[in-house]
């Protein structure tokens, strides 16, 4: 029993030992680090390398000035009378009298159909007109004589009339075969030829004679929903048609008040003037100018910093930058306007911000 308490103590105070110096070895090396950690503070607080070096930088002295914010959208031009124009009847294409691009005016005939059906009727009905015509003046002169009865009159009279009138409607049935323009414009484009099958129905597929008036083009663009309120009726308006490097400045003609369940758009509409460089169905540019400040503040939207403050924007006195928090308002064409946080005068750092902190030491180039 008592050589078990010999062999026991020794190994009690070997771990005993054996503890203190784990716990000595781990505190050395923690406070060797917190060494490290007061260097880097120091360094910091004391100013860095990188802090004592001089950036180059650009500025932009600040300004008031008029500033315009748009909508921009792209847009198409069509025409208020932009027409494909069909027969109200149907049958084979007998003959086309335009060509495209050629002038026509309202009521021109167009093109005919064969109505070779509605002229034998017409042909048929012409003896039966002289007959009933040469029947009624008989009886006409009959009765100036006293010859013959009233009814017999109002009976060859109705006779006569009743051929009139079936060759009247004959001929309006006639009518229906012809193509007839209901405007005044160009011949835009021919979607027929001879001995091709018209019908009211064709239209549906495209085919029939296309007359476009270019005395009313319009450019109209879709907006979503969140412009509802701020695109206005009169709102001025520059169109740029790159095609023909023409540029068009109006105001809004019109803003619809509905907004497609669909798309979840409205439309806007501009009456264009008389321009023959302007075509139906050409491409252009929309740019809307809904808001105006005439006194405003603006820099690059490149130079906004975003913080967990805020938005942020490097200035200078010339020789050191200073981060100063801005609030922004509307941005367009690149440049942001500034409501708050800058003045008249400021020099707002446009380049070699980027790696910079409060009171950096600057040089401007």
């Amino acid at each position: 029993m008592k050589r078990l308490i010999y062999l026991l103590i020794p190994a009690m105070i070997f771990a005993s030992c054996g503890g203190k110096q784990d716990k000595a070895t781990e505190l050395a090396k923690l406070k060797k680090e917190r060494g490290e950690i007061d260097l880097k503070i120091k360094a910091l607080e004391a100013g860095s390398t990188d802090s004592a070096k001089v950036i180059p930088v650009s500025v932009i002295t600040l300004a008031t000035g008029n500033f315009n914010a748009y909508v921009e959208v792209q847009s198409q031009i069509s025409g208020d009378e932009n027409i494909l124009v069909v027969p109200q009847a149907q049958g084979s294409v007998k003959s086309i009298m335009v060509q495209a691009g050629q002038k026509v005016h309202k009521g021109q005939v167009l093109a005919t159909l064969d109505a070779s059906p509605v002229d034998m009727q017409i042909e048929t009905l012409g003896p039966q007109l002289t007959l009933t015509k040469a029947l009624y003046e008989k009886q006409q002169a009959l009765w100036k004589q006293n010859i013959g009865t009233e009814v017999q009159l109002m009976s060859s009279k109705a006779q006569y009339e009743g051929v009139q009138k079936q060759i009247e409607a004959l001929k309006a049935q006639r009518d229906l075969y012809r193509i007839v323009s209901p405007i005044s414009g160009v011949v835009d484009a021919l979607n027929l030829k001879v001995g091709d099958y018209a019908s009211p129905a064709a239209a549906a597929m495209g085919s029939g004679i296309k007359v476009v008036s270019y005395d009313k083009l319009k450019a109209e663009a879709n907006l979503g929903e969140n412009y509802l309120g701020s695109v206005k009726q009169g709102n001025a308006v520059t169109l740029i048609m790159p095609d023909v490097h023409d540029t068009i400045k109006t105001k809004l003609s019109y803003v619809s008040q509905a907004i497609d369940p669909v798309s979840r758009a409205f439309m806007v509409q501009v009456h264009l003037p008389d321009n023959n460089k302007l075509h139906p169905n050409m491409s252009c540019i929309m740019k809307i100018a809904n808001y105006n400040n005439p006194n405003a503040l603006v820099v690059p939207v490149s130079v906004i910093q975003k913080t967990s403050q805020g938005s942020m924007i490097y200035i200078t006195d010339g020789k050191t930058a200073k981060p100063v928090l801005v609030t922004t308002g509307r941005n367009s064409n690149g440049m942001v306007e500034i409501l708050s946080g800058l003045k008249a005068g400021d020099q707002v750092i446009t380049a070699g911000y980027e790696s910079m902190e409060d009171g950096q030491q600057i040089t401007i180039q």
